[in-house]
């Protein structure tokens, strides 16, 4: 008698714990596809690192670049984001069907490797993908620069872990 007296207290506990049922609650709509806008990469210690630029619009390749070597603002500096690449002087860059090509013949070609080179590719194939429709990881990226050529690369070579 006694074990089905505390059977039944331990029950009306566990009952009467103060969680009252719910109706299943609504999330809104699943993240879908890519962000929109500009995003441009800078290094981190992790690795390269996007960041958005939604109020900027890209008329041309070459503004991304610009927005590249401008550099992190001062939040993104204080979040260990850095622009590893050394363009100097003046560069241009073009497009045809997902090809991009820059061009940057005072730079020397070391100024552009390693996650430098995917700085540009990654903001680079953005651009290329707000500009003409190009699908991001469909874009591939030369750097011509002084002293040789590196590439083409994919923005995918450059991220993941």
């Amino acid at each position: 008698m006694k074990r089905a007296i505390v059977s039944l207290a331990a029950v009306a506990l566990v009952a009467c714990c103060g969680v009252r049922p719910t109706e299943v609650l609504d999330g809104g709509a699943p993240a879908s596809g890519i962000p929109e806008g500009m995003r441009i990469y800078f290094a981190s210690d992790k690795g390269l690192r996007g960041v958005s630029r939604p109020d900027k619009e890209i008329t041309d390749l070459a503004a991304a670049v610009k927005l590249v070597i401008a550099g992190p603002n001062e939040a993104e500096l204080a979040a260990g984001l850095t622009d590893l690449t050394a363009v100097t002087g003046e560069f241009s860059a073009s497009a045809a069907e997902g090809q991009v090509t820059v061009r940057l013949p005072r730079t020397p070609v070391t100024g552009v490797a390693g996650m430098a080179a995917g700085q540009l590719v990654c903001s680079l194939s953005r651009a290329e993908s707000l500009q003409h429709g190009t699908r991001p990881d469909a874009v591939r990226v030369t750097v011509v620069a002084q002293g040789g050529t590196v590439g083409p690369y994919q923005c995918s070579q450059f991220l993941g872990g």
